[in-house]
This record gives structure tokens, C-alpha cells and sequence, in this order.
């Protein structure tokens, strides 16, 4: 394997397109020889399907994962955060966890039943995502539910005071790296 990284910048919500291309585009250097990997994040959040999935991809790879918050990790782009097993943060940055919610349309009429399965998926989209957080930081599952349904930012350094960062610095990479975009308008194809 090569020693060589690459640098993907995620500046998008996560959701099913933008969390597909990631997985492609890793999936794709990886049979190149890859084996190293920075990704660059900073996203408003989206699915909590897209979010967990992909931060057990990461989790489970057979290579080398940073990742470094280049802006803002807001709700489950925090998750994809934890993917990294070395996290990175510019000092000017902000980590924000808040519990899940669901969305009902309009006009949408639900059985007791229909309500209680979507208060079950709730609770457990919470307890995963509190399990993932605790076992990144050096905080418990139940502090880190306590801090969502408080809706806490964290600060670069109160961040690394939790474990959640290792290193706050500004630089994001070396020059000459090959960087590849992921945004929110993309079609299937990323930007090289």
C-alpha cells in the first residue's frame, strides 16, 4: 500500500448522495493502493441513517482515517467525525450535539402504535449516537445524552478536554495533496 493521503474535503449535509460518494471515492482510492485518508469536514448535519452507517464504514476499514473539523460539525456530522481514529480541529471551530427528531408532514395521521414505533426509533437513534460519542471521548453514554438534550456546543479546546479532538491545529494539509470534493449540489462524480 501506498503511503500516500488523500484528502477529502466533506463541505455538505449528510445525507444518502453526499455519504454515497464518500463511500465511493474511498472505496475507489482504496483499490488504487490507498491506505491513508484525511477527510476535511464541516456540515450542518442531516440523516442519522447516512451518519451512523457511514461512521461504521470508516470504523471498520482496513486503513488509516483522520479527520479534522474545518468549520462546524453540527448533529450526526459529529458521528461521521468519530470515524477518524486521529480528529483534528482548526481553532476556530464548533462541535454541536442535540437529540433527533422526526419530521411529520402535512396531514399525516398516525395510529398509537405508528407513533409509539417512532418514538422506539428515536430513543434508539439517540442511544447510538450517545454510544458513539462515549466511546470516542471520556465521557459516559449518559453524559453525552444529557449534553444532547441540552443541545451543547463545544469549543475546539473543550472538545479536546473531552477526548472528542486530539490535536487542534489550522493546518489542513500539505501542499501538492490531492484533494477531492464532496458538496451539496453533486452529482455522482466528485471534483478532483
Amino acid at each position: 500500500m501506498e503511503t500516500k493521503t488523500i484528502v477529502i474535503k466533506f463541505f455538505a449535509p449528510v445525507n444518502e448522495t453526499t455519504i454515497n460518494v464518500l463511500m465511493n471515492v474511498i472505496d475507489n482510492k482504496m483499490k488504487e493502493g490507498i491506505s491513508n485518508f484525511t477527510l476535511l469536514i464541516s456540515s450542518p448535519g442531516g440523516s442519522v441513517f447516512h451518519g451512523l452507517s457511514a461512521y461504521n464504514y470508516l470504523k471498520g476499514l482496513p486503513v488509516t482515517i483522520t479527520t479534522h473539523n474545518f468549520g462546524s460539525l453540527d448533529s450526526i456530522s459529529l458521528i461521521l467525525y468519530c470515524g477518524g481514529s486521529k480528529r483534528l480541529s482548526v481553532p476556530q471551530a464548533r462541535f454541536l450535539l442535540h437529540g433527533v427528531s422526526i419530521s411529520f408532514g402535512q396531514n399525516i395521521n398516525l395510529e398509537e402504535k405508528q407513533l409509539e414505533e417512532s418514538l422506539k426509533g428515536l430513543k434508539i437513534d439517540t442511544e447510538n449516537i450517545a454510544k458513539v460519542i462515549s466511546a470516542n471521548t471520556n465521557k459516559s453514554i449518559e453524559e453525552i445524552t444529557t449534553a444532547m438534550l441540552e443541545r451543547t456546543t463545544l469549543n475546539p479546546e473543550t472538545a479536546k478536554s473531552w477526548g472528542l479532538v486530539h490535536k487542534i491545529k489550522s493546518d489542513l494539509f500539505e501542499a501538492g495533496s490531492e484533494v477531492i470534493s464532496i458538496y451539496p449540489q453533486q452529482s455522482k462524480n466528485p471534483q478532483i
